[in-house]
């Protein structure tokens, strides 16, 4: 257990906007299967183990494969994913390690085609919410149940 403080407690003022944006999202036009692998994809790269735990179990209510879940580590070498979650899980590393490359013209263009304008804007505010989130749960040492 951590005694670093809850973000929800001393600051809700800005915790509760982040909530909506959450909320928001979860209306979104992104599939739910696929906003929960943009969720754990995300957040193995940062290494947030209360988000992976969080979103693995909503990825396995909503009936995704443990072996899809498992994949997800190395998704680029794993036949498991379609042409649609292989652009957005390359673009969740994109932005995820943004410092790296930024997000190169051939992912944004491929996004951009598969997706349409409306749902690659959607997947890239799911992916900024989500390093969000993980920002937050290991700065603060949180814990899941």
């Amino acid at each position: 257990m951590s005694n670093r403080l809850s973000i929800q407690a001393t600051e809700p003022a800005a915790f509760n906007p982040m909530m909506g944006l959450e909320r928001y999202l979860g209306e979104s036009d992104i599939e739910p299967k696929l906003r929960q692998l943009i969720k754990v994809r995300a957040s193995m790269l940062n290494n947030c183990a209360y988000c992976i735990q969080m979103h693995t179990d909503e990825a396995l209510k909503l009936n995704e494969s443990l072996h899809r879940l498992m994949a997800l580590s190395a998704w680029t070498e794993s036949p498991l994913f379609n042409e649609r979650e292989r652009a957005v899980l390359q673009l969740t590393d994109e932005v995820t390690l943004i410092s790296d490359e930024g997000v190169t013209d051939e992912t944004y263009n491929l996004c951009l085609d598969i997706l349409g304008e409306q749902v690659l804007s959607q997947c890239i505010m799911q992916v900024v919410t989500i390093n969000a989130w993980n920002r937050i749960a290991v700065a603060t040492k949180m814990t899941h149940e």
